[in-house]
């Protein structure tokens, strides 16, 4: 008449809850991905983010410094610039944004945290995609290269301890690899986007940066329907020097993020992007979601799946409601 077997006897209290939990998620875990403006006076609300923001070089060292004190394990910076060329001039410049921001950062914070870098160049070109063009208007693969070298290099001299190539290039890992050793910049590691699907989920990014892609990204970012090719670019980019991996989106993607773990010798991370993160805040403002509970359950689910870190915008604010 009785169960022989009572699992609830592990739940009953909440510090029996803790004691048994499998699955850790603690603020040194999160990265917080920031966006800084060349042309802002003020920081700039990013409206299908909110509580995001185009930060200015000022607010971005305040915004920085307080999500360091919280316990975050990392900063992602973005650059938007105030003018764009076809080949992302700014992004090499050492006094564009995303450079000034690096060294601004670093000066800041030193290394009491990792700083890290959008290693792109889509938000510096004035057709929006990530590398350079050819005479077809096809993004021209090995060119592109040369510039993602170009940009490494500023980035690694402004301060920045990982570089994060996310265009999704054959070849960038090794190319980044190259130009830093011969620069003498082997302590700067690289966080390569390895598995960065073309996710209809990026959209409120794009207006976070300004974007002026019009088109898609298809020929270079992977098709959501395959996880062995996402193994494939894996183990590639490992072949090249890969310090880390991430697998971009993360959560409709939590079963590739759980076969890069299983096969990774290096951490794994998860990019939990702006489209996850505006469609729990929407719900949540209509009253359908406990925000502070979803935040916590999204981030807990990418941690269940293998990811050793996690990009999200929630980085700060989950570091508090963990402390």
């Amino acid at each position: 008449m009785f169960p022989e077997h009572r699992p609830r006897r592990l739940r009953t209290t909440p510090a029996m809850r803790r004691l048994v939990s499998e699955t850790t998620l603690r603020p040194r875990q999160l990265i917080l991905p920031m966006f800084v403006a060349e042309a802002a006076d003020e920081p700039k609300p990013i409206a299908s983010m909110p509580g995001v923001v185009q930060h200015t070089r000022d607010s971005l060292r305040k915004a920085a410094v307080d999500a360091v004190r919280a316990g975050v394990g990392g900063l992602m910076l973005f650059g938007v610039p105030a003018t764009r060329d076809a080949i992302g001039s700014g992004g090499t410049d050492e006094n564009g944004i995303l450079n000034v921001a690096l060294r601004d950062l670093r000066a800041e914070l030193g290394d009491e945290t990792v700083l890290m870098a959008d290693t792109c160049l889509d938000e510096f070109t004035d057709h929006g995609h990530c590398g350079v063009l050819d005479a077809n208007g096809e993004v021209d693969n090995d060119a592109t290269l040369q510039r993602y070298a170009e940009m490494a290099l500023a980035q690694a001299d402004a301060g920045a301890h990982l570089l994060g190539p996310s265009g999704m290039m054959d070849g960038q890992v090794g190319a980044i690899r190259a130009a830093l050793d011969d620069a003498g910049h082997t302590g700067t590691g690289i966080l390569a986007y390895s598995a960065k699907f073309a996710s209809a989920f990026y959209g409120p990014f794009r207006e976070a940066v300004d974007s002026q892609l019009t088109g898609d990204r298809k020929t270079y970012q992977q098709d959501p329907g395959n996880v062995r090719e996402a193994l494939r670019e894996i183990e590639l980019d490992l072949a090249e020097g890969a310090d880390a991996i991430m697998i971009k989106p993360a959560l409709a993607y939590l079963d590739v993020v759980r076969a890069a773990a299983q096969m990774s010798p290096v951490p794994v991370a998860a990019y939990n992007i702006s489209g996850e993160y505006a469609m729990v805040e929407a719900a949540a403002a209509n009253g359908w979601l406990d925000r502070e509970r979803t935040i916590l359950e999204v981030l807990t689910s990418i941690r269940r799946a293998g990811a050793d870190m996690i990009l999200t915008y929630w980085a700060a604010e989950a570091a508090r409601l963990l402390d």
